[in-house]
C-alpha cells in the first residue's frame, strides 16, 4: 500500500517536472573500486581474458540526474561517505537550482539520521523539496540505471588496471553523460 501510494505521488511529481512546474532530480550514491563487475566478455577463439581483483580505495560517486534534460550533478570523494558528505553536497546542489526542485531519494541512513534531516527546512527555504522513496524500491529511482550502466556496460577492461584509469574512467562519463553517455529513460 505504501508503494502504490508513493509510486502515485512520483507520477505526480515526473508529471509536473513534465509541464515544467518543478525540476524532478534523482538522488543516490555508487562506489567504484578495482574488483571488477564485468560479468562476461566475449574474446577471440584461443585468447582468454583476465582482470585480476586488487583491493583498492573506493571512489564514491554522488549524483543527481535530470532524466528529463539529461542533466547529471556529481560529486566525487575517495573514502567514506556519512550524512556530512551528503549534506555538503546538497548545500552544493541547492547554490545551483533557479526554479523550484524536488529530490527524489532513498532511506539510505545517511539520508534520514538526525544532522541530514535537521537540514531540510534550510534547503526548502532555498526552493528544494525531498521525495523519499518507500523501502526496497530501487527500480523508481532512475539514477540506478546510471550506476549500472557505469559499472556494466560502458567500462572497458583498462578502467581495472590502476586506481587512475578508474578515476579517470569515471570523469569521463561524469563530463560527458548526456553526450557521449545517454541512456533513454522512457
Amino acid at each position: 500500500m505504501l508503494y502504490e501510494s508513493k509510486k502515485k505521488e512520483l507520477d505526480n511529481l515526473i508529471s509536473y517536472a513534465t509541464d515544467e512546474t518543478i525540476n524532478l532530480y534523482y538522488f543516490d550514491e555508487s562506489g567504484f573500486n578495482l574488483n571488477p563487475n564485468i560479468p562476461y566478455a566475449w574474446s577471440k577463439i584461443g585468447e582468454t581474458l583476465s582482470i585480476a581483483g586488487k583491493r583498492s580505495q573506493n571512489l564514491n560517486v554522488l549524483g543527481f540526474l535530470d532524466t528529463k534534460n539529461s542533466d547529471l550533478f556529481s560529486y566525487k570523494i575517495v573514502g567514506k561517505v556519512d550524512s556530512d558528505v551528503v549534506i555538503g553536497v546538497f548545500d552544493k546542489f541547492v547554490e545551483r537550482l533557479t526554479q523550484d526542485t524536488v529530490v527524489v531519494l532513498d532511506n539510505a541512513a545517511i539520508h534520514t539520521s538526525k544532522k541530514f534531516m535537521a537540514k531540510i527546512g534550510e534547503w526548502k527555504s532555498k526552493g528544494l523539496i525531498l521525495f523519499f522513496l518507500p523501502p526496497y524500491s530501487p527500480q523508481l529511482n532512475p539514477i540506478e540505471i546510471l550506476w549500472k550502466f557505469m559499472k556494466y556496460h560502458w567500462i572497458d577492461f583498462d578502467a581495472y588496471l590502476s586506481f587512475e584509469n578508474l578515476k579517470n574512467y569515471v570523469d569521463m562519463v561524469l563530463a560527458n553523460y548526456g553526450s557521449l553517455f545517454e541512456i533513454n529513460f522512457t
